[in-house]
């Protein structure tokens, strides 16, 4: 087949196109980079009892393999625009592959929790350029009308990524050892290495060689340390009623002010913020930052009510397998969505996702402490459909009027706000879960009083069945606590559904993009 670079490339590609089969195995390698990547921010999270255990110190204590992994992370991706620039980007996405590798096995061989805590803030470091280095490198190999495609595959990898970890790490847990939780990525990530390396070497992107802004890498470094700090620790501190977190925030908020002024006026910027002027990227910048916060809240909170409510049913595997039904048609869904993404406006995909999302949302926002698993793992099925027509033609849509030498950077740019967006997600909608639980909870309490029928029947009922007075108000505090839960719960999902609606209206105000003008003229 011919490798001459299609005419609606411009200006065109400094190597001619891969021949198909090369292309396949570049994607191949390139999305198995991805899953890796982000298969590690939530495999460890219902290990960590377990780990915990085995290296002899607190839950709470152990929570911090996440948090390590989550800061580093969040420094790093940020800076990948200015790394790639500088190192270039194949060479960049090699070197971190392997060094993620590296990482990861000696996470795995960790004896004590100070050098596992050490690997996972090394790990996460060495994760941050890979994801936005993979999706530049993949669409700079993909010609302009088959970059959608490309979208689909690499948004499949990154759709079932967080979905497969809860579930992959609680059954390697429970039949392995949590060990094997990070050495799964060692023959995975030699073999993306080797793959990339071999097919791109030799496509190297343009070097440049720029100083470096070493002040605004400072100011990011501690603002978002700061940041990540305080939405990880803060519901558990009482947020600002801790000074700890108070201090926190003020910090983060200091030194992301000063970095945002700094940025705009470096003549070297470590993060190009002048990607804000794209009408496109801005508004699909904050769509992914809200839409992003409201999906994983409503991801997050889910197995963290089954274990709370029910943790005689659920342990944190079946947790897991209950919600992990979200991604099942997110793998058919995602190429789909990516074809369509070359064919039609882009803007009228996300809103199918975003609509798809506050129907499902609303549907589940009438639950009751009766559920049951099935009820639970079928309703949140259609998730899995949404997922791909809001993730995949958003990050189309950030890429429309970007120029080809600033992909790299707007990658990176619009990746660290989503992580940024997953991270207070999960924090707040913990947070709104648990305030609102002691609201409900402290509501039925109000009226329970001796004096209520109700009560009355139940406690009589109680002692007809033998039990205590003192067991009888344990078993009806604990149903109380469990429908407060409920309550909130269904409140959080209801909140969630209308945010879902509001950013329907908003990615409207972007442009259509070429796609789609080329779909309504017939232009071929």
């Amino acid at each position: 087949m011919s490798t001459a670079p299609p005419v609606s490339r411009s200006p065109g590609p400094p190597h001619p196109w891969l021949p198909t089969g090369q292309l396949v195995a570049l994607t191949a390698a390139l999305g198995l980079g991805v899953f890796m990547n982000v298969l590690d921010a939530s495999i460890a999270n219902v290990s960590i009892p377990t780990i915990s255990g085995d290296l002899a110190v607190s839950a709470d204590n152990g929570t911090f393999i996440i948090t390590s992994f989550a800061v580093a992370n969040a420094v790093s991706v940020p800076i990948s625009g200015w790394l790639a620039r500088r190192f270039g980007e194949v060479r960049l996405f090699v070197i971190c592959t392997l060094l993620f590798t590296l990482f990861s096995f000696t996470c795995g061989i960790s004896p004590t929790f100070p050098i596992l805590l050490a690997s996972r803030v090394l790990q996460g470091a060495a994760a941050g350029p890979m994801i936005p280095i993979s999706l530049s490198l993949l669409l700079s190999n993909y010609p302009q009308h088959r970059q959608g495609f490309a979208n689909g595959i690499w948004g499949m990898t990154a759709v079932v990524g967080p979905v497969a970890g809860p579930v992959l790490g609680g059954v390697i847990t429970d039949n392995f050892r949590w060990n094997w939780i990070f050495f799964i990525n060692v023959p995975f990530g030699l073999i993306c290495a080797a793959v990339t390396w071999l097919l791109l070497k030799d496509r190297e992107t343009r070097i440049s060689r720029r100083a470096v802004d070493f002040i605004g890498l400072a100011l990011l470094v501690v603002g978002l340390f700061c940041l990540q700090i305080m939405l990880d620790r803060g519901n558990d501190a009482a947020w600002f009623q801790s000074g700890f977190i108070v201090t926190m925030a003020l910090v983060a908020a200091f030194a992301l002010t000063l970095f945002v002024a700094w940025e705009s006026t470096e003549r070297n910027p470590l993060v190009e913020l002048r990607l804000f002027r794209n009408r496109n990227f801005t508004i699909a910048a904050i769509t992914m930052v809200f839409g992003y916060m409201a999906y994983f809240g409503g991801v997050v909170v889910l197995p963290l009510w089954l274990q709370t409510a029910l943790p005689n049913t659920y342990n944190p595997t079946w947790a897991g397998y209950a919600t992990a039904s979200i991604g099942i048609l997110g793998i058919v869904a995602s190429p789909l969505a990516g074809r369509l993404a070359d064919q039609f406006d882009v803007r009228f995909l996300v809103s199918l996702g975003l609509l798809i999302f506050s129907a499902v949302s609303f549907s589940v926002a009438f639950a009751n402490t009766d559920i049951d698993f099935g009820q639970i793992f079928w309703s949140r099925v259609p998730w899995g459909l949404g997922m791909p027509f809001f993730f995949i033609p958003l990050t189309v849509l950030s890429f429309r009027g970007v120029a080809p030498e600033d992909m790299a950077a707007a990658a990176s740019l619009f990746n660290f706000v989503r992580l940024v967006a997953l991270s207070a997600g999960t924090s707040i909608s913990v947070a709104l879960w648990d305030t609102r639980e002691a609201f409900h909870a402290q509501t039925i309490n109000s009226l329970v009083t001796a004096s209520t029928p109700a009560l009355q029947h139940y406690m009589a009922h109680a002692a007809d069945l033998g039990f205590s007075v003192e067991q009888a108000w344990a078993v009806l505090s604990r149903q109380i606590r469990n429908q407060a839960f409920m309550i909130s719960l269904n409140e959080l999902y209801w909140a969630i559904g209308w945010m879902f609606l509001i950013l329907t209206g908003i990615i409207w105000l972007s442009r259509p993009g070429r796609a789609a003008r080329k779909a309504v003229s017939g232009e071929r």
